[in-house]
């Protein structure tokens, strides 16, 4: 499954993805991550992009939207360490409110842990 983002020109921006109970970015999702810093920086026109922070169903909704944070917390932190201002970046949780794929195991919780972007209207 290919993640997306919410808004036509974000397209550039790929979906990151987490392992379970975890806030560090993966390795293989940081190549998606420089990728978007180039985007992002080629692109002042976007404005302020927001990183929503996502989880799967497992664990309490306060956990939950607290790790969502963390997680889009995470993913700002790479950009800007990458040099994309940080002033550029907002972020959010959505905790396990919004999942990508429905399911009860593993094959849909996979797809649920994740951070993805939209632009600030």
């Amino acid at each position: 499954m290919q993640g997306n983002t919410t808004g036509d020109q974000l397209e550039a921006l790929q979906t990151i993805y987490f392992d379970y109970d975890r806030a560090v970015v993966r390795g293989d999702q940081k190549s998606a991550l420089e990728s978007s810093a180039v985007a992002i920086g080629n692109n002042a026109s976007w404005g302020t992009i927001v990183v929503e922070g996502h989880c799967d169903e497992r664990g309490s909704e306060e956990y939950n939207l607290a790790l969502g944070e963390r997680r889009a917390t995470a993913v700002k932190q790479y950009l800007s360490d990458l040099g994309v201002p940080a002033q550029r970046l907002d972020v959010v949780s959505f905790g396990e409110s919004k999942p990508a794929v429905q399911g009860h195991d593993e094959s849909a919780w996979r797809w649920n842990r994740r951070a993805e972007f939209r632009q600030l209207n």
